[in-house]
């Protein structure tokens, strides 16, 4: 059962793997950052790999929750303007993407499969989500396929955290990858009304 101590480990030791890499970040490193002891740590992972676990599922859950905080609209066209909004406040994000994502692949293999399991499943079942309620309301194309369409950017998304690495090595990040991608999606996906709403 997660509690309070747990939440701010997690926290704290994803900040640092975030900013340093995981690889660079021990125990010692994340107890002396907490103030705490080795042993009391102990009392609540077992040992970093289950932290990394923990904290992978954690971001999952996080991800989730702000997904369904856009669905909390009920309105495609908000909920559209919220995701982009959102978008554009994280552009200037500078934490440590693609080190934090080849330490995982490179270190944390069984994990970070796990997580891009996760991700994929849960972005699918949310886009899905998205899409009816747009069709619902007359802004997506009545003849889309949803599920197909669904599978299609969730699979994009999943690869991109795969090679974010790649993308910045082709001077993007992973958010203008996000940007273009939404660009692209939105675009597919509107009925004719849907498109004059968002051009304007």
């Amino acid at each position: 059962m997660v509690n309070d101590q747990m939440v701010n480990i997690i926290k704290v030791s994803g900040e640092m793997f975030f900013r340093l890499g995981i690889r660079s970040v021990s125990i010692d490193d994340i107890c002396r950052e907490l103030g705490m002891s080795k042993k009391t740590f102990y009392v609540y992972f077992e040992s970093k790999d289950e932290l990394i676990e923990q904290l992978l599922l954690a971001n999952v859950e996080y991800m989730s929750g702000k997904m369904e905080e856009l669905l909390s609209f009920g309105d495609f066209r908000q909920l559209v303007k919220a995701f982009l909004k959102r978008q554009e406040a994280e552009r200037n994000d500078v934490r440590k993407v693609p080190q934090l994502v080849y330490d995982l692949k490179k270190y944390y293999p069984r994990q970070f499969a796990k997580f891009q399991k996760q991700c994929f499943e849960t972005q699918k079942n949310y886009i899905m989500r998205y899409l009816e309620l747009g069709l619902a309301q007359g802004l997506v194309r009545a003849n889309l396929n949803i599920e197909l369409t669904a599978v299609l950017f969730a699979k994009i998304h999943s690869d991109a955290i795969r090679d974010a690495e790649l993308i910045e090595a082709h001077n993007h990040n992973m958010h203008q990858l996000a940007h273009t991608a939404m660009d692209i999606f939105v675009r597919g996906v509107l009925s004719d009304e849907g498109m004059k709403l968002f051009e304007n």
